[in-house]
């Protein structure tokens, strides 16, 4: 998987790309790092079609925004459950790539040699007209995902 190198981590990668690898390779795992309130009400990225299931580990907290204590000992014990090594590629997801990015840098340091953050997160950005759902985001580029 080639990405563009980022200091503290391995870089950011589109959606479409996470999910070609995901398909095509039995270790890489998905970690979705947004809170409990974003996975239930705006939905959660779903892999049952390739045989998997996202890693939900939250990074922060809502509606606090404060950061969850011990994020690297939970996405570690998470890991560990489904026996995942160190060298595995992790694929970090929140809604727009702005915490993915530091949980990928958190994961590197503790670490897993190949973190990547989905740069446009799960919704994207703020558009012009104040929305999300912008190109890029893996609601927007059509790959599967539920609400609850």
């Amino acid at each position: 998987m080639s990405a563009s190198p980022t200091a503290g981590y391995a870089g950011d990668v589109s959606v479409k790309a996470a999910w070609d690898e995901l398909s095509r390779s039995r270790e890489a795992i998905l970690v979705d790092v947004r809170n409990k309130a974003e996975w239930a009400y705006v939905g959660v990225p779903v892999l049952s079609d390739i045989g998997k299931a996202p890693v939900l580990v939250a990074w922060d907290d809502y509606p606090s925004g404060e950061l969850v204590p011990d994020f690297v000992g939970r996405l570690t014990a998470e890991l560990e459950k489904q026996e995942t090594g160190k060298d595995a590629p992790l694929f970090f997801l929140c809604r727009s790539g702005n915490r993915s990015r530091k949980a990928a840098i958190a994961a590197t340091a503790a670490g897993y040699m190949r973190c990547y953050n989905l740069q446009h997160g799960f919704e994207g950005r703020l558009g012009p007209d104040r929305h999300r759902g912008t190109a890029g985001s893996w609601k927007a580029e059509g790959l599967p995902w539920a609400q609850s």
